[in-house]
């Protein structure tokens, strides 16, 4: 049986040697609080509370995760704090849920904790399916540990006893991270029967997801669980009073959930010191696309996106210019250059037509079309719709069929109005938040990239080159009359004698860009 006497030997025994092996790796640097933060230009802005513990230890290991402090939060709270008390000082800290709604989850655990029940349930929500977004993924990975514990918080805070973490198959590494650390946790008494040798009893099991995008939303993710297909319900009852089984039910991400020990271990007033005052704390973002430095960054509420890319981010890859940053996912919107300086956090973004989503940030540049941007996002999203409820299963396939004609070369000036009417009726009749926020990335780019639609529909141009069918490829006098595009042409249509300037016949031409990969002086060019 673990008590607190035996968890503080262990740390003791462990640190020295966590310490050593840390040093001989020379990635790390001891602060004189005691915490550990990795070296590098790339985390010297970053403020690493949920991934605090990523790349430090080894995940497979409890001892190490002991360490650094684990299970001391769960173990303290058990010992000394009523159910009451332990909501009381979520609700101070202000933890607003990262999984995309910012929900403050010390009012969605008291829910919980009022509804009276025999049975009540823990979620982990690790059902990660934005494009591009790896955040849940590395701390499972990296940090199972500090989950489990989040989650065993939030069951004594409840009254539940029994969690399940809800989490995609094709995440292999995760899923057997996982299981061994439930093992280890239930071997050390710190999840199972009696925990701490008291009263209270918490056992977590998996569920592995098989890929819908649609399951990352609460009820439809609960019916998943439940062995059903994976649909969205409509929602009479909240989950907090009805949910999993019938029974009250609370969801929280997995990031969510990694920053709940630290805040039991530091204290509400610390947690609310980091970050702005709506929004307390950090957030965890993919940072991807047209970046030189992508990768996980955990920042402070309130840091800029400017900050963001060229700070942290180093700027954008072959020193192009910024033009827009996708933030939110498929639900998400796109900020164009001239609000980089917008702070990071739940308000702010809601201002300029975006959202925080679960932390996907995709930086795009001079070569982006914006209308393809918003095209790319509605085929996901059509793709991933459930098909249950009209406007998001048959609304999302006609945006994304005007979408396509306006890149193809096709779109007719009423497509705008068209775009514009269809996401309104998507947004406000669709039964989830999928279909919700599925127009998000098309009225954005219409909002702040209105003249590139009209350019493709008017001009029939893409302003940034990047749509093939509204290309005209052009052979230069820099041609040196190799015959190489000629020959290599699959449709021949392009026609010139040796040692002269050759010439394409654009009724002819296919686009396929085969002439500009083969010339070996960069004489085709696209206009």
């Amino acid at each position: 049986m673990m008590t607190l006497e035996k968890l503080r030997e262990i740390k003791e025994r462990t640190r020295p040697l966590l310490e050593e092996r840390l040093k001989k790796e020379d990635k790390t640097e001891i602060r004189e609080d005691g915490s550990i933060v990795l070296k590098g230009d790339y985390y010297k802005k970053q403020v690493r509370l949920a991934l605090r513990n990523c790349e430090i230890i080894n995940p497979d290991s409890i001892d190490e995760y002991i360490a650094l402090d684990g299970y001391s939060a769960l173990g303290k709270i058990l010992f000394e704090k009523t159910p009451e008390e332990v909501i009381n000082i979520m609700m101070e800290s202000n933890l607003r849920g990262r999984g995309g709604a910012g929900f403050p989850t010390g009012r969605k655990w008291n829910e919980a904790f009022k509804y009276d029940s025999d049975k009540k349930y823990i979620i982990c929500n690790a059902d990660e399916g934005d494009p591009g977004a790896f955040m849940d993924r590395s701390i499972l990975e990296g940090d199972p540990h500090s989950v489990l514990e989040g989650m065993a918080i939030a069951g004594y805070a409840v009254g539940a006893d029994q969690g399940f973490i809800y989490v995609r198959a094709e995440y292999p590494l995760a899923v057997k991270t996982l299981k061994k650390a439930i093992e280890e946790a239930k071997e050390y008494g710190v999840l199972g029967k009696n925990i701490f040798g008291t009263d209270f009893s918490f056992d977590i099991e998996l569920r592995l997801g098989a890929g819908a995008f649609v399951c990352g939303e609460g009820t439809a993710l609960m019916e998943s669980i439940e062995g059903k297909r994976g649909m969205p319900r409509v929602k009479v009852h909240r989950t907090a009073h009805k949910g999993l089984w019938g029974k009250p039910t609370i969801i929280n991400n997995v990031e969510t959930l990694a920053n709940v020990p630290i805040i039991y271990q530091k204290g509400a007033e610390w947690f609310r010191s980091i970050g702005t005052e709506k929004s307390p704390g950090t957030k965890v973002f993919a940072l991807v696309g047209k970046v030189k430095e992508s990768g996980l960054v955990e920042v402070p509420m309130g840091m800029t996106l400017r900050e963001i890319v060229f700070d942290i981010g180093g700027g954008v890859a072959d020193d192009k210019a910024i033009k827009a940053i996708q933030t939110g996912g498929p639900s998400g919107g796109c900020i164009p250059a001239d609000l980089l300086d917008t702070p990071v956090d739940f308000e702010s973004l809601a201002k300029i037509g975006s959202i925080m989503g679960s932390g996907g940030m995709v930086v795009m540049d001079e070569t982006d079309c914006m209308v393809d941007i918003a095209r790319f996002f509605l085929d996901f999203t059509v793709d991933e719709s459930c098909g249950k409820c009209v406007p998001c299963r048959e609304g999302t396939k006609r945006m994304l069929e005007i979408l396509e004609r306006i890149t193809g070369g096709n779109g007719v000036e009423e497509d705008i109005e068209r775009l514009e009417s269809l996401a309104e009726t998507i947004s406000s009749a669709s039964l989830c938040g999928l279909g919700q926020t599925a127009s998000n990335p098309v009225t954005s780019t219409l909002h702040y990239f209105r003249d590139e639609y009209i350019a493709h529909i008017m001009d029939k141009k893409c302003p940034a080159g990047s749509c093939q069918a509204l290309l005209e490829y052009y052979i230069t006098e820099a041609c040196i009359g190799c015959t190489k595009c000629a020959r290599n042409c699959p449709v021949s249509c392009i026609s010139g004698k040796v040692k002269e300037r050759h010439v394409i016949d654009t009724e002819k031409c296919i686009k396929c860009g085969t002439c500009m990969e083969v010339c070996p002086v960069g004489a085709v060019i696209t206009r």
